[in-house]
């Protein structure tokens, strides 16, 4: 049978007893940012909002490309002003 060759390397001594310590120098942590919780009736409130508006933008829309496709526009039309004397 063949023997394992001999290594120059020591082996490591995993017994307990000396503890080393860390030499490396570290940066210490970052800060930790606060997390903020925001309230989620406000959350669906802004949401509502949004989603109205979005809505009726889009309906908007539609109703502005159907008129325009149709013929109408708003310049076929004069609006007097009169001031109330």
């Amino acid at each position: 049978m063949a023997r394992p060759l001999s290594t120059a390397k020591q082996s490591v001594n995993l017994a307990p007893g000396e503890v080393r310590v860390s030499k490396i120098r570290r940066d210490p942590p970052p800060p930790v940012k606060e997390l903020v919780i925001r309230d989620p009736r406000e959350l669906d409130r802004r949401d509502a909002i949004i989603g109205i508006l979005v809505f009726a933008l889009a309906i908007f829309v539609i109703i502005v490309a159907f008129a325009s496709y149709s013929g109408w526009s708003p310049r076929q039309y004069t609006v007097e002003w009169r001031a109330a004397e």
